[in-house]
């Protein structure tokens, strides 16, 4: 097989789809971080529709995740530009598998310690946090390098789907 010159159509969506989704699970997150707080402490807290929000939010981009993974498979990454140096190449690949990890994890230690109980898994799901924070951050910054400074094109591929 040979490496696709972009993204297809439905790796475009789900790209930009999960993107979406990522914004209020942090901006929202104010209700079950409130109340993972009083069930860790044994008290009673009031109904916050946020709560179901960001567990089903969770759960839908797991699944997402878990889809795009599935179409990775059968279509890999197109390569990056040629001359790309490689600090760059280790980056972008460290980056790409720690943001595919952290899709999963985080929804799967939310999940352990929400319905589990396991209050180790609600301190992973606040560490995986941040550095999904911290890769999403690197993620967009090195788009934009490519786009601004290398000028190379880089960011067509999420654009516009290649044959």
């Amino acid at each position: 097989m040979t490496d696709p010159t972009g993204y297809s159509k439905p790796q475009i969506r789900l790209h930009w789809i999960v993107a979406l989704l990522i914004v209020p699970q942090f901006v929202l997150h104010d209700g079950i971080s409130a109340a993972w707080r009083a069930l860790r402490q044994g008290q009673e807290f009031a109904f916050d529709p946020l709560v179901p929000l960001h567990v089903a939010g969770g759960l839908l981009i797991a699944a997402l995740a878990v889809w795009r993974i599935a179409l990775r498979s059968r279509r890999p990454a197109p390569p990056l530009p040629e001359g790309e140096h490689p600090a760059l190449k280790f980056a972008a690949k460290v980056t790409h598998g720690g943001l595919y990890a952290l899709l999963l994890g985080l929804p799967l230690s939310g999940a352990a310690a929400w319905f589990g109980g396991v209050e180790a898994a609600g301190d992973a799901h606040e560490v995986m946090k941040t550095l999904l924070l911290v890769l999403v951050a690197l993620h967009v910054a090195g788009a934009l390098f490519h786009q601004f400074v290398l000028k190379d094109g880089l960011m067509l591929r999420m654009k516009r789907p290649a044959p």
